[in-house]
């Protein structure tokens, strides 16, 4: 899953701030959502526009990125 799927960037919406793909809802307000540890069931009711499988989609596709990425571990 590639996150253009997913997330839309169009200077003529939100002058180019990423948003969920056909909606005006910033994906920041996704994670402000997660950082003040609202649930994704209260974001997603709060955007009705933003579908669930959207979110899902989000989520699975930067786990996806997270895990394939070559990180080396530093003994500090």
């Amino acid at each position: 899953m590639k996150l253009n799927d997913i997330i839309n960037v169009d200077k003529d919406i939100l002058s180019g701030t990423p948003v969920f793909k056909e909606t005006r809802v910033p994906i920041k307000n996704f994670f402000d959502y997660l950082e003040t540890s609202e649930s994704i069931e209260t974001f997603l009711k709060d955007f009705p526009s933003v579908k669930k499988e959207q979110v899902l989609k989000l989520i699975n596709s930067l786990k996806e990125k997270i895990l394939s990425e070559d990180i080396s571990y530093r003994n500090n």
